[in-house]
């Protein structure tokens, strides 16, 4: 049913119950586990000296992130791929279900409503509308939430 899982990361304790579930799946379904961070190119395109600095730092994070997803992969017998790209947080994302032909995406949310979801947007509710894979999300059991409805 999958042979190619995505988890797209921002390193954050929000992705870590995605990651859990992400390699769980592609251990169940014997699958290749993509891991995925990507520089969020909106974050440093106003700075004009500094850009670079700030770009190289998001890229050592984020080959972090990546690479100790794939460590865990690993610990669980799971093949595990990893990649950084930079862009647009979630158009890179579904750009890359699309070009690694990925079966399912997992992503984290930090479960914003009302106001907060509005004003910061929701990457993983953009990807969902624009994705042609499947996308499961999971919700972040142990971050403060924004709610501000009942």
């Amino acid at each position: 049913m999958y042979d190619r899982v995505l988890v797209p990361t921002d390193g954050s304790t929000a992705s870590e119950d995605a990651i859990e579930h992400a390699i769980g799946l592609a251990k169940q379904y014997d699958a290749t586990l993509h891991a995925l961070y990507v520089v969020d190119a909106g974050t440093y395109s106003s700075l004009e000296a500094a850009a670079d600095v700030v770009a190289d730092e998001l890229r050592a994070e984020g080959t972090e992130a990546v690479e100790a997803i794939a460590a865990q992969a690993d610990d669980a017998g799971v093949a595990a791929e990893t990649a950084i790209e930079t862009g647009i947080v979630h158009r890179s994302i579904v750009d890359y279900v699309d070009t690694e032909d990925i079966d399912l995406a997992v992503m984290g949310t930090h479960g914003r409503t009302g106001v907060g979801r509005f004003l910061l947007g929701s990457v993983a509710e953009k990807v969902i509308r624009t994705a042609d894979a499947p996308v499961m999300t999971v919700r972040a059991t142990d971050v403060e939430t924004d709610d501000t409805e009942e």
